[in-house]
């Protein structure tokens, strides 16, 4: 393949997985974060001890989580067509990328909550604060560095995840990797998309350690 074509295929690859990676962490947040934080609250230990709402939660997240991506991803081929008319190419991935990822961010902050100093929800307790009040002036703010560690690592972990949509089409990277690497024999084109996957990992992670130094009171 001429050098020109290849640096063509490689950037309209990259930009269709960054497209896929950060729409659906996005996506994955509307929906995780609330999810975290209502299982965090309606713990037992939580401001709003729930148990119904708790279990019929914890269940439903469990069984997602536990769902291998790449079989999520055929198993709501008719869900994907249904929301955006097609079950092929960067757009469709979004929608299984979202699904899975969601549970996955759910537990993510519902852990991050949970490391917020049981004294310093008391404290706001003893004040007066309402549920509500608590969540947005003492949860979130005091588990914001561990949050931000959290979508670090959400956002890799769904990077990975797209690269497996390559299989059925989903565009990306993967997909170069997977067809040119794999249907082509062609290993050195696989080798520079792994390399161009490593570089945007790395990428994030920096970004998102930076973030958490510049936001961890611990460490300022």
């Amino acid at each position: 393949m001429e050098i020109a074509k290849l640096a063509d295929l490689l950037l309209r690859g990259t930009g269709e997985t960054l497209y896929m990676t950060l729409l659906s962490t996005f996506l994955a947040y509307v929906i995780g974060l609330p999810v975290g934080i209502i299982l965090n609250i309606t713990d037992k230990d939580g401001i709003c001890p729930n148990r119904g709402i708790n279990t019929v939660l914890g269940v439903i997240v469990n069984i997602i989580r536990s769902i291998p991506f790449i079989i999520l991803l055929v198993a709501i081929i008719p869900v994907t067509r249904f929301i955006v008319g097609t079950s092929i190419g960067s757009t469709a991935t979004i929608v299984p990328l979202t699904a899975a990822a969601g549970p996955f961010v759910a537990r993510m902050v519902e852990s991050s909550i949970k490391e917020v100093d049981a004294g310093v929800i008391e404290a706001a307790q003893s004040m007066g604060a309402s549920p509500l009040q608590i969540i947005f002036k003492v949860l979130i703010p005091e588990a914001k560095p561990s949050l931000i560690v959290g979508s670090t690592i959400a956002i890799t972990t769904i990077l990975g995840y797209s690269t497996m949509a390559g299989f059925v089409g989903g565009g990306g990277l993967g997909s170069i990797a997977i067809n040119y690497g794999y249907y082509r024999y062609q290993t050195d084109i696989m080798m520079v998309t792994v390399v161009l996957l490593v570089v945007v990992v790395q990428l994030f992670q920096e970004i998102g350690m930076r973030i958490t130094r510049k936001t961890d009171k611990r460490i300022n």
